[in-house]
């Protein structure tokens, strides 16, 4: 065996912030400091409940399991079913993972995905549903209507909200879906880490009985606590849906070691159960939302979805690199839409994770 067929980095695309280089150069050179809205990085403290949870576990010489704690199992369980009105899974039904971007990068490998089978992704996606596809030789396809995708697919990806323009799938959108990847016999894998923050429409889970018939066959749904609640460095997410599929991937993650920490399990735990601090962190987030926005548009931008998640999708109705480099010279950092598909070119991704002082410059240099 050559070097050459070792290196799995050839099958992947370059890494898309490194061409942000330039740009973040002239936005740090402004007098008045550098507004980084390129990233979806929480910036608001972690909460205390978190971290006392985090340190009451501290004393962990054993491994943890690749399950999770039964305890930390049942709290998934109770959220969903309390937040998400979603059917009552067995405890099979979920599982903790090690953020929840590892997991979408490796659910293709989990589910022994490989050259000939087709993953089905947004036409404006977050680039990892793509890199995890191509790790494995298998076809990817942008689509968002079920019934314009041809061939068939093994593995389907849905956003709501979205990353990266917001956008909220309906009641009948999700269960469109939902239909179709049965009668495909695909796998669909509903990514739903921003469900927590919407704010024109309402998002719906894929395990709501409303949507998926009253059970979870051949759906899965994935959350983060990085964003819910500022968990992003403790790496805490999990997946819930169908047992049968679950349980494939935890045999799988048994024998590669992949597991979450016992005291992350614990603050994952603790903080699945308390709803305040959620409410709190919406607030700020909304709060920054209705400074930037109006700016943007007050600046000759205009911003399209952004029914939820964390960001701003908005076009001064030119390429997105243009754009890219008009807020540089003022100051303010935003990535690019061609970073999500080519869909998204003359768009750009504007985060409000920034801390208010921050969004408040950006605001005012707008102006």
């Amino acid at each position: 065996m050559t070097l050459d067929a070792v290196r799995v980095s050839s099958k992947l695309p370059d890494f898309p912030w490194d061409t942000l280089a330039a740009a973040k150069a002239v936005a740090s050179a402004h007098p008045d400091g550098l507004v980084d809205l390129s990233v979806g990085t929480p910036v608001d403290p972690t909460p205390q409940l978190a971290r006392d949870a985090l340190c009451s576990a501290s004393d962990a010489p054993g491994y943890p399991t690749v399950w999770g704690t039964p305890g930390v199992r049942q709290a998934i369980i109770d959220y969903l079913v309390r937040r998400w009105h979603a059917v009552d899974l067995p405890h099979e039904g979920v599982y903790p993972v090690v953020g929840t971007k590892e997991a979408v990068a490796w659910l293709p490998t989990l589910l022994g995905l490989g050259a000939g089978d087709l993953v089905v992704i947004p036409t404006t996606a977050y680039p990892t549903y793509e890199v995890g596809a191509r790790m494995v030789d298998a076809e990817v396809q942008a689509c968002d209507d079920p019934g314009l995708v041809e061939g068939t697919p093994t593995l389907i990806w849905i956003n709501s909200p979205a990353n990266p323009h917001g956008a909220i799938l309906s009641a009948g959108q999700t269960r469109d879906w939902v239909r179709y990847a049965r009668s495909m016999g695909a796998v669909l894998a509903a990514d739903e880490c921003y469900a927590e923050f919407a704010w024109d429409a309402e998002p719906v889970s894929v395990l709501d009985p409303a949507v998926n018939d009253g059970e979870p066959t051949g759906v899965l749904a994935l959350h983060s606590l990085s964003k819910r609640s500022n968990l992003a460095g403790y790496r805490a997410g999990f997946v819930a849906g169908d047992p049968a599929i679950v349980g494939e991937l935890v045999a799988t993650s048994k024998h590669l070691g992949m597991m979450v920490p016992a005291p992350v399990q614990e603050a994952m735990r603790v903080v699945l159960g308390d709803q305040d601090h959620v409410e709190e962190q919406r607030e700020r987030y909304l709060a920054r939302r209705r400074l930037l926005a109006p700016a943007l548009e007050a600046a000759g931008f205009r911003i399209d979805h952004s029914e939820g998640s964390l960001y701003l999708w908005a076009t001064r109705g030119e390429d997105c690199r243009d754009t890219v480099d008009w807020l540089a010279q003022r100051g303010i950092l935003v990535a690019p839409g061609d970073f999500y598909g080519a869909a998204g070119r003359r768009h750009v991704r504007v985060a409000l994770t920034a801390p208010d002082e921050r969004i408040a410059a950006a605001a005012a240099r707008l102006s």
